[in-house]
């Protein structure tokens, strides 16, 4: 019994605390009160719902309405990044043989216009120059001596002819004596042989003339040095100098030299080999591959800018210069045959050069390096029923 009486006392101590809580009500009655407002919030939340309904919706009809601007005054900027720039590159060969006594250029090199590339050895062709000199004054020598035999053969055609006219004088009168019997019948045979002697030396004079003329080229008055013989060694003297003239070879154009690492004096050079290569800076242009769908609207004079790998924050000017004849496909090694059956319809490539119009970009840019292409057309998409005149007229301008 006073266990359980002790536990009851412990029970009653342990819930005589919680006697202050159930007289809390007995407080002030503020705080369901403040409660009561909940249903009046139920405003703002319909109204973020509605805003967030009108962002969802507003988002893709701006996507929309922006990407069918772009579309609409899109397709005036044709870009492509299949380009590469391009730079003229002359294969440097020697118009005669010999060897390299002197070289004036190095791998890399930048050059001049008239810059000495090398020299091979003169002596010979030196040599070569001072035999058709003489040959050319043997030739005038020659010339002089045909103009003097000339002059001998009309001599003795003179000559002949005044033996014909004595031989026919002396046949007349000794026909005459013996018509009268005064002469005997042998002087008038003799008589008769000199006349035919005379005559037969005249023919040989006078064969002699025309030969002595043809060795004149036909003219007993040309001039020396228009003479068919000494016009040849003319010619072949001129030969010389030029094969002497060309032992000293000088740049073409500016540009830069390339693969001559290997090119060292005394090395032999043959006529038309190939040394090494000059390339071009002064002549610069770029062939951009357009998909044939890129060029309804293109046509040469367009304006367009151009942006090299090597230079990304650059961009040069140029102008379209020329469309290509024909796709890639169509100029290859083995075009494709389309009668097969096996075709699939794929967008050719039509090469098109651009000149660069700014001279400073000329001598930055290398040849082979990968560009971006963006031509301007002049002319967007549009909408036909709406924009098709406006478009029309801005084509024209």
């Amino acid at each position: 019994m006073n266990a359980a009486a002790k536990v009851e006392d412990d029970n009653v101590t342990k819930l005589a605390p919680a006697q202050p809580v159930a007289e809390a009500p007995a407080q002030p009655v503020a705080a369901p009160v403040a409660m009561a407002p909940e249903p009046q919030r139920a405003a703002p939340k319909k109204k973020r719902r509605l805003g967030r309904f009108l962002l969802m919706v507003a988002l893709p009809l701006a996507l929309l309405a922006g990407g069918a601007y772009v579309w609409v005054t899109g397709g005036r900027y044709q870009e492509t990044e299949n380009a590469n720039l391009q730079q003229a590159r002359i294969s440097v060969a020697s118009d005669t043989a010999g060897r390299i006594v002197q070289v004036g250029i190095a791998d890399n090199q930048l050059v001049k216009q008239g810059d000495l590339l090398f020299v091979i050895d003169p002596e010979p062709y030196r040599i070569a120059l001072a035999q058709a000199d003489a040959a050319v004054a043997a030739a005038r020598l020659n010339v002089e001596q045909l103009r003097a035999a000339y002059s001998q053969a009309t001599a003795q055609e003179k000559s002949a002819s005044s033996e014909v006219d004595y031989a026919q004088s002396q046949y007349g009168r000794a026909a005459d004596l013996a018509q009268k019997g005064i002469n005997a019948k042998s002087s008038l045979d003799q008589a008769r042989n000199d006349l035919d002697k005379a005559k037969q030396q005249l023919a040989v004079a006078e064969q002699g003339i025309v030969s002595a003329k043809a060795a004149l080229g036909g003219n007993p008055d040309i001039e020396t040095d228009k003479h068919p013989t000494v016009m040849a060694a003319l010619a072949a003297r001129d030969k010389a100098a030029y094969d002497l003239a060309q032992t000293t070879v000088k740049a073409p154009a500016e540009g830069v030299i390339y693969q001559a690492a290997s090119f060292k004096v005394g090395q032999y050079v043959s006529v038309g080999t190939p040394l090494f290569a000059l390339v071009e800076t002064g002549d610069t242009w770029i062939d951009a591959n357009f998909k044939e769908t890129q060029l309804t609207n293109m046509k040469p004079g367009q304006k367009a800018e151009i942006v090299v790998d090597t230079y990304p924050g650059r961009t040069f000017e140029a102008t379209v210069k020329a469309i290509g004849a024909g796709t890639g496909a169509e100029f290859s090694l083995l075009p494709a045959q389309n009668a097969t059956g096996n075709w699939v319809k794929v967008t050719q490539r039509i090469p098109v050069r651009l000149e660069l119009t700014d001279p400073d970009a000329k001598m930055a840019l290398r040849t082979g390096m990968s560009a971006t292409v963006t031509v301007d057309t002049g002319v967007a998409r549009g909408l036909p029923s709406i924009f098709g005149n406006a478009t029309a007229g801005e084509h024209a301008q």
